[in-house]
Formats: structure tokens, C-alpha cells, sequence
């Protein structure tokens, strides 16, 4: 199975792992940074946070081979906290997430993320979760679907596409990928469809509707920073300006001095950062990498450390 683990090198360089420490992957996927990680451990530890089966199952294996100093808990990562807490651990020494769908994800056509093959509407991480795309494209409202399609995809024609679909599955319910890309093509026209492939935005809004991953990933940044040792290192890789932007926010809020004591002489304790900003500005995939995984195109790296 080929997987690339997207910005490898300079997340785990950017982790600056202490041997001995707790470390989280709240993304593991096909295991390809607790990898690294494991290897440069001596006694540390490391917990992996994944809710997809097949992932877990093929990263038990890969894991094994490596180190017996980790735990795969069958999770989504907004638990890290609770999860933690069951297994006595109250802090640790670094926590990555990827925020990516993983190639074998991608690739696998049943799994109905990828808009070029046809499959059922799925989109779950999770597989036993209730609500799939077809719960999405069949059962919301107008209103919600352009709400869905304007705040997660960005996508200018979500009106247009929106109405389509309500007309279309009138008629049947619309079940496959290639069903909805014709639905959202034949919506926007073949000249708007050609130029700015409005399916991307589309596909990338309902997955993030059925995952509810936006939510989750502000409320679980605020969990990781919070576990963090003084000196713990968080490294965030986001795929699309959405997730980017809540990352930098976030680590903005915690990096800067409360406005409301700005400029005081002393600032009291509990007004002061508790994040420092390891980069500035987000670290981006070499020409090198690209060429070897065109999917890292779009990947920005974003680290802090707790001080």
C-alpha cells in the first residue's frame, strides 16, 4: 500500500522529541509520523488517535515492527482529552496532527471521498458513524446545503448547485459520486465546470459536514495546547485555507498578550502567552516533495511551543 506521509522530515524535526517523553499522533492514519517518532524514542511513549478501521488495523502492524511503546486508541481526536486523562496522563511533550485524508482513503473508490471515481456518497472516517454524504446531498434543506456549501467550500455557485440537487432528487435520490458531479455540472454549466471545478469545493464542504471537522478541530487545538509541558511542542499540517486559518488563529490567541493588559508595566501571570510560535510563517512542502506526492501541494506546516 503506498502512503505518503506529507512533511515527514520537518514535523518530527519540528517536534524536537525527547526520547523519554509522551507524544500524541491525533491523526494516525497509515502511521507514517509515529513511525518516526517510535524511532526515536527509548522509553517515551506514544498514543495514536484513529477512527478508521482499516488504518489502525494496517498501522498495528507497521508499529509493531518498530516499537512495543505505543497505544492505537479507537477514537476521533476531539477525545484526546478524556482519553488521556482514563490512561492516568494529564500532559505530554508533543502532539502532531495531519489534518489530510491519506492516499489508500483517497484512492479506495468505496469510500466515496474522491469526486473521479464512482461510488456510493460516503465520505465517513468513521465508518459506524449515522450520517454519510447521501444523508448530506438527499435529506438537507436548501438552505442548509448552501450554507454547507458557501461556509466549507467556498464555492461561488452554491445557490445554483443547491437548487439542483433538490430538483434532481426529486426525481431520484441522488446515490453515487459521479451522480452528484454531473448534478453540480450540469448546475453551473460546462464552461464554469471546465474552468473552476466547483466538485472540489463541493466534495471538500460535505466531507467536513459529515466529519464535522472544523468544530472539532477548534475545540480539540485548545485540548492539545492545554496538555502540553512547558516546552511541548504542537505541529498542525492543514490541506485547505479553512483549517489553516482556525490553526493561526488559535495559535495567535495563545502566542499574544491579552489586549485587555496590553501595555500595563506588568502584565499579570495568567494575561501572558503561554505559546511561542516556532514559525512565523507556515512551512510548505519542497519542489522535491511535491514532485514525489502532488497531494503535498496544498500542505502548510504550523508549530508552537508551550512556554
Amino acid at each position: 500500500m503506498k502512503h505518503y506521509s506529507v512533511l515527514k522530515k520537518e514535523t518530527i524535526e519540528g517536534l524536537k522529541i525527547n526520547p523519554d517523553g509522551i507524544y500524541v499522533d491525533a491523526t494516525l492514519g497509515y502511521g507514517g509520523h509515529s513511525e518516526e517518532i517510535l524511532r526515536k524514542m527509548r522509553r517515551g511513549s506514544l498514543f495514536a488517535f484513529d477512527q478508521d478501521e482499516e488504518a489502525i488495523h494496517f498501522s498495528q502492524e507497521r508499529l509493531t515492527k518498530v516499537s512495543p511503546n505505543f497505544e492505537i486508541i479507537y477514537a476521533n481526536f476531539e477525545h484526546i482529552k478524556e482519553a488521556l486523562e482514563v490512561r492516568n496522563i494529564s500532559k505530554v511533550d508533543g502532539i502532531t496532527f495531519d489534518l489530510g485524508l491519506s492516499s489508500p482513503q483517497i484512492d479506495e473508490a468505496s469510500r466515496g471521498f474522491s469526486f473521479m471515481q464512482d461510488a456510493k456518497l460516503d465520505m465517513r472516517m468513521d465508518q459506524n458513524a449515522k450520517r454519510s454524504a447521501y444523508e448530506v446531498v438527499n435529506h438537507y434543506s436548501l438552505e442548509n446545503l448552501i450554507d454547507v456549501f458557501f461556509t466549507y467550500g467556498e464555492e461561488k455557485q452554491s445557490k445554483l448547485i443547491a437548487k439542483r440537487i433538490l430538483k434532481e432528487r426529486e426525481i431520484k435520490p441522488i446515490e453515487t459520486t459521479l451522480e452528484l458531479v454531473e448534478v453540480i455540472k450540469a448546475a453551473v454549466g460546462t464552461k464554469y465546470f471546465v474552468t473552476q471545478h466547483p466538485e472540489r469545493q463541493i466534495f471538500q464542504a460535505i466531507r467536513i459536514e459529515v466529519n464535522n471537522e472544523l468544530k472539532v478541530l477548534e475545540k480539540t487545538l485548545v485540548d492539545a495546547i492545554e496538555l502540553l509541558n512547558l516546552g511541548g511542542r504542537i505541529c498542525v499540517i492543514t490541506f485547505h485555507s479553512l483549517e489553516d486559518r482556525i490553526v493561526k488563529q488559535i495559535f495567535k490567541k495563545f502566542s499574544e498578550i491579552n489586549p485587555l493588559v496590553k501595555g500595563l508595566p506588568v502584565i499579570p501571570d495568567e494575561y501572558k502567552p503561554i505559546l511561542e510560535l516556532v514559525n512565523r510563517k507556515p512551512i510548505l512542502p519542497t519542489e522535491e516533495e511535491i514532485k514525489e506526492n502532488s497531494r503535498s501541494k496544498s500542505a502548510k506546516l504550523r508549530i508552537a511551543e508551550r512556554i
